[in-house]
């Protein structure tokens, strides 16, 4: 294998540079869409009559359906090419917000949500590849890592920006909707539906692939692979009980955790002035996002400290969640809820290296694909099932008691990842 030249954007000709620049303005543009109603999701929902339980099930919806259709999906970018599969995503996702804006209706929005899980689901690394296989094909040899750091950029500030502004529209055009005779949520819909379609002209224009042939057997084939993939990827974890563990871990981490995340606006903006009360859950999302991405830099370190001993290290993570979690439910002021929920972000971020650590050592290159096909589904159950456990609770009693109950599956995470230590150190030692 060629050793890698380190990168340097200065050395690199002008088509690289170009291509760099394209993708990062594609990833600020389409993660600023989307985080335009990012922020104010679950507060346009309850806007629209929705109550918490009726919420946690349309996220349960998108998580289902993202995980439904990402394993037949998987592979169809490789055969009809990137930027249909990506355009088809745009298109999904227009679709969606297009029912959002037109309807109150609980079975129409579960319509909107699916569509967006479909769009995820056909959005999941098509363009990444594509940019990584230009750019390896026009600088051979570079190392690329440094590129997609740029990009990944690009998408966490355009989520981050997103939300501000998502959040300062109901606020400053609130009124003007009001006497229009629509939600104040719908300014910022509209604005993403707005900046979607210039996603969508964008990709036509500025993404520049080779046109492969039309295989739709490839996606006939995809549906049809789905249970064999679940069953080898099954197969795997059962056989591997370190793994069995690790991703029921993962699976209890996201009951607990997701319905945070969803549910944290509908219970901060009281606490909030109405005038400006948007503005401020816009501005939280972002450093939520920001939070998350610096917990990430930390993890590297904290692992150090536990002597890279990734199962202690994502034990130690659960256990502060858990506590974390419970303090953030009893919080009864904004600036204690934003200081604890900035917290909690940071130690989200650092939990995510060492669960994949783990689950890469345990599986070879020829099994890698399937058994991160089978983290992502079991996640995305995880994720739903908490979402609607969280949402009963949040409705009969209230949404801090929600997450106080649901700290409970980050304690049985943390037992799992102790049993875990237990194993990884008897196969070091044998």
């Amino acid at each position: 294998m060629a050793t890698e030249i380190e990168f340097s954007f200065a050395a690199l000709n002008g088509s690289v540079r170009r291509h760099i620049r394209v993708f990062q303005m594609h990833q600020f543009l389409d993660r600023f869409a989307m985080g335009l109603t990012v922020a104010v999701v679950a507060l346009a929902l309850t806007d629209r009559g929705m109550d918490l339980f009726q919420i946690s099930l349309l996220f349960g919806i998108y998580s289902l359906t993202t995980m439904a259709m990402e394993l037949p999906f998987g592979g169809l970018a490789d055969s009809i090419g990137r930027k249909p599969v990506f355009l088809t995503a745009v298109v999904a996702s227009l679709i969606s917000l297009a029912l959002f804006l037109s309807t109150s209706d609980f079975y129409v929005l579960a319509l909107s949500f699916a569509f967006i899980g479909f769009g995820r689901a056909l959005r999941s690394g098509t363009l990444d590849a594509w940019f990584v296989e230009t750019f390896k094909a026009a600088a051979p040899n570079v190392d690329v890592q440094p590129a997609l750091a740029k990009a990944q950029s690009a998408n966490a500030v355009g989520l981050a920006v997103g939300a501000v502004l998502g959040g300062l529209l109901p606020d400053i055009l609130g009124s003007v909707a009001k006497r229009l005779g629509f939600s104040i949520y719908d300014v910022s819909y509209l604005a993403s539906f707005g900046v979607m379609l210039g996603v969508f002209v964008f990709t036509i224009l500025a993404i520049v692939e080779n046109p492969r042939p039309m295989n739709f057997v490839a996606l006939r084939q995809g549906f049809a692979n789905v249970p064999k993939v679940i069953k080898d990827a099954g197969l795997l974890a059962l056989k591997h009980p370190t793994l069995s563990i690790l991703l029921a871990s993962l699976a209890f981490f996201l009951m607990a955790t997701n319905p945070v995340e969803v549910l944290w606006p509908t219970h901060a903006k009281p606490m909030l002035d109405a005038d400006y009360a948007n503005t401020v859950i816009g501005i939280v999302t972002a450093t939520y996002f920001f939070s998350i991405a610096f917990g990430a830099s930390l993890s590297p370190h904290i692992s150090r400290i536990f002597r890279r001993r990734h199962a202690l290290t994502l034990a130690a993570t659960f256990a502060c969640l858990a506590g974390v979690q419970i303090a953030l439910a009893l919080q009864g002021s904004i600036i204690g809820f934003v200081a604890v929920f900035i917290l909690y972000s940071v130690i989200l971020g650092v939990s995510e290296t060492p669960a994949s650590s783990i689950l890469h050592r345990c599986v070879g290159d020829h099994q890698r694909s399937t058994m991160l096909s089978l983290r992502s589904l079991i996640q995305q159950l995880g994720a739903a099932l908490g979402l609607v456990f969280a949402g009963a609770v949040a409705e009969i009693y209230s949404t801090p008691t929600a997450w106080i109950v649901g700290a409970l599956f980050l304690f049985i995470a943390v037992v799992m990842t102790l049993v875990l230590v237990k194993r990884l150190a008897l196969e070091a030692g044998s």
